[in-house]
């Protein structure tokens, strides 16, 4: 796993708790807390692709969730749950991210910041949204992005 692409994920995953519970937070307000957060130009652009791209998408990719995740809406999703599926199902749907990276990142991300049952919840939801035609790639593409 590449840690600096992973600690730009979690900058985009507390950015996306952060709007989650707080809608009315700034766009200018999280780009200056992901740059504050990571000093690095590249990382703050691709934590911020990942947050805005999924802001963008965000009805998408919840009717998506709701379609695989059964008996759940999303809204009774733990907020944190909710956002690493969110940011998983952004990069697995909308990135050529390989399949097996994007959850494994978010798989992290819920062991990391949810509950004890949170990275098989995630993993169980996403394992469901990959794309059929990544899923004949995912099998070549075992590498981190």
């Amino acid at each position: 796993m590449s840690s600096r692409r992973h600690k730009a994920r979690e900058v985009a995953l507390q950015m996306l708790f952060q709007k989650d519970l707080n809608p009315d937070v700034a766009p200018d307000i999280i780009r200056e807390q992901i740059q504050e957060a990571l000093k690095d130009e590249q990382l703050s652009r691709f934590a911020w692709s990942l947050f805005a791209g999924v802001t963008e998408s965000r009805v998408a990719i919840d009717e998506k969730i709701e379609e695989v995740a059964a008996n759940w809406t999303v809204g009774r999703m733990a907020p944190t749950d909710r956002n690493a599926l969110r940011l998983g199902a952004f990069e697995l749907l909308y990135t050529d991210t390989p399949p097996r990276v994007a959850i494994d990142e978010a798989l992290e991300l819920a062991k990391s910041f949810g509950s004890a049952n949170s990275s098989s919840f995630v993993n169980g939801v996403l394992d469901r949204l990959i794309p059929r035609e990544k899923r004949t790639k995912a099998a070549d593409t075992e590498t981190e992005d």
